[in-house]
């Protein structure tokens, strides 16, 4: 830790919620006369480069100024009013649970634009391409940053319009129905939340998810925390995705362009997975605790489901779609998150955290390393890839071929990986509940959710298998391998998922705590 001042710790966290949205005007503004001459597209993309690593530098400098020794309390918090009339307050403050997500947002994000830079995205001027990025990774820190239910609300809301576009005007074939079923059900889900919302916070005299956590639902009858849980998580979990309101998911993956892809199942799919824990769990435990054994159904149906459609995506003859069987991947790991949350133990929550940044790093590189593949065959069909003369990776780009092998074992949860600790510890949550919870019936989640490991494990080793290895012809070209600046991309998240693996301690050390004493009475 670094003794650094709390004002400037506020005014750190601040800039990451405020810095995107200003770099995205300044984007839009016609280019200084300085750069005449020069191609206006680069500077446009150099700007994303310059705002995102700006970002994502506070962030380290914010992570660094934390203070661990106590991660459960609120640092480099600011609270002023807003809405008097209503008691809405911009409420700022970061702990053990968000402090990870809030880095993570910053470093794809910065990769993401570091990518795009070099292999700018197919479509309209970059200019505009720059601005939804960086009003989506304002949207996303927000999210993580803001402590007041409206403003969480409308943080959540922002990124679905820069997220659309990305879909939408960058994406690929079949990105117009995509963009549209994407923002279709999670509008109709916001709905929902918000209403949700409206009657804890009316009803708690209160929008302030502190106080709210703190009170740890004393106010709040039983029926209204049933209602709201209802109301909020059926928001939170078309976000997640869980099944089965995951169906938008695939599409969107599918279409949206590489670093649209990277960012969806990097971050913004941890914005839901974040109000179970943030909002629900402390605010109504007893509304929580009634649905918690059909939200772990759910999640180990959708470890299942989510497996079962990979292995399918993945046969000979299937024409799977490789971002389609990446997205479907990502609804069973999320069912591993939803899985940890449900067990309402620190075991569990602190798993599912865990399991949240792991698929943000080792899922944000599969969609990287996806995008330059189709970059060097024209093809993410896995019949494609897999024909004589088709990808073997080993024998025609070995450095990619090798990252993606990496990258698919960490996603199977090999042990010594970021992916096996999360997993982990949402099954051992679920071997023993909190009080009030069938130990029966979560000691059968658990079952099914180790099996669903072992499907996990058999559709990416099919994958690597039919993408990685065969004989390469000699009349055929080798691809061209990793290049520097995908190296630069790259690289970061390897480290991260080796390092996570290797040294849990460093991101549960900071989550532990937290989530200690969120589920004891609220944060203070």
């Amino acid at each position: 830790m670094i003794d650094i001042n709390e004002s400037v710790m506020q005014f750190l966290l601040a800039f990451l919620v405020v810095g995107p949205l200003l770099g995205a005007a300044a984007a839009l503004l016609p280019a200084p006369p300085g750069l005449k001459g020069k191609s206006p597209e680069q500077a446009a993309l150099r700007h994303g480069v310059t705002v995102t690593g700006a970002v994502l530098l506070a962030a380290i400098a914010l992570a660094l100024g934390f203070d661990h020794d106590h991660p459960s309390k609120m640092q480099a918090t600011t609270d002023i009013s807003w809405i008097p009339a209503l008691d809405v307050r911009i409420h700022l403050g970061t702990d053990g649970i968000s402090l990870p997500l809030l880095v993570l947002t910053a470093l794809l994000t910065f990769l993401s634009a570091l990518y795009s830079y070099f292999k700018p995205p197919t479509g309209p001027a970059p200019k505009a391409f720059v601005a939804l990025l960086l009003v989506l990774e304002s949207g996303t820190l927000a999210t993580f940053a803001v402590l007041d239910l409206i403003l969480f609300f409308l943080a959540f809301e922002m990124v679905l319009i820069p997220m659309y576009f990305l879909i939408a005007r960058w994406g690929g074939e079949g990105r117009a129905e995509a963009a549209w079923k994407f923002i279709l059900y999670t509008l109709l889900g916001s709905v929902v939340m918000l209403l949700g919302l409206l009657l804890l916070g009316s009803t708690a005299g209160t929008f302030d998810m502190v106080a709210l956590a703190t009170d740890n639902s004393r106010s709040l009858t039983a029926s209204v925390q049933v209602t709201a849980v209802l109301a909020i998580g059926i928001g939170l979990a078309v976000k997640t995705p869980m099944w089965p309101l995951h169906s938008w998911l695939p599409d969107a993956h599918t279409a949206a362009p590489t670093v649209g892809s990277v960012l969806l199942a990097g971050v913004l799919l941890k914005m839901g997975t974040y109000g179970f824990v943030r909002i629900l769990l402390p605010a109504a435990p007893d509304g929580f605790r009634t649905f918690a054994p059909y939200l772990a159904a759910f999640a180990v149906v959708g470890i299942i489901y989510g497996s079962l459609a990979c292995l399918a995506l993945a046969r000979r003859g299937a024409k799977g779609d490789l971002k389609r069987l990446i997205a479907y991947s990502s609804v069973g790991h999320m069912g591993f998150v939803l899985l940890g949350i449900a067990t309402m133990t620190p075991t569990g929550v602190n798993g599912a955290l865990f399991a949240n940044v792991a698929h943000g790093l080792i899922t944000g590189l599969l969609f990287f390393l996806v995008g330059g593949l189709k970059e060097r065959t024209g093809s993410t069909d896995l019949d494609a890839l897999a024909k004589e003369t088709g990808a073997a990776l080993y024998g025609r780009a070995p450095r990619l071929g090798g990252l993606l092998a990496f990258a698919a074992v960490a996603s199977l949860g090999l042990p010594g990986l970021a992916g096996f600790w999360g997993e982990m510890l949402a099954l051992f949550g679920a071997f023993d509940p909190a009080g009030g919870l069938s130990r029966p019936a979560f000691l059968t989640f658990m079952a099914i959710g180790v099996f669903g490991t072992l499907l996990t494990a058999a559709y990416l080793l099919v994958v690597v298998r039919r993408v990685c290895m065969g004989a390469v012809p000699g009349d055929v070209p080798k691809y061209t391998d990793v290049r520097s600046y995908e190296f630069a991309a790259w690289t970061p998240l390897v480290v991260l998922t080796v390092a996570a693996g290797l040294w849990p301690r460093a991101l549960l050390g900071l989550t532990d705590p937290a989530v200690q004493q969120l589920l004891a009475g609220g944060t203070r």
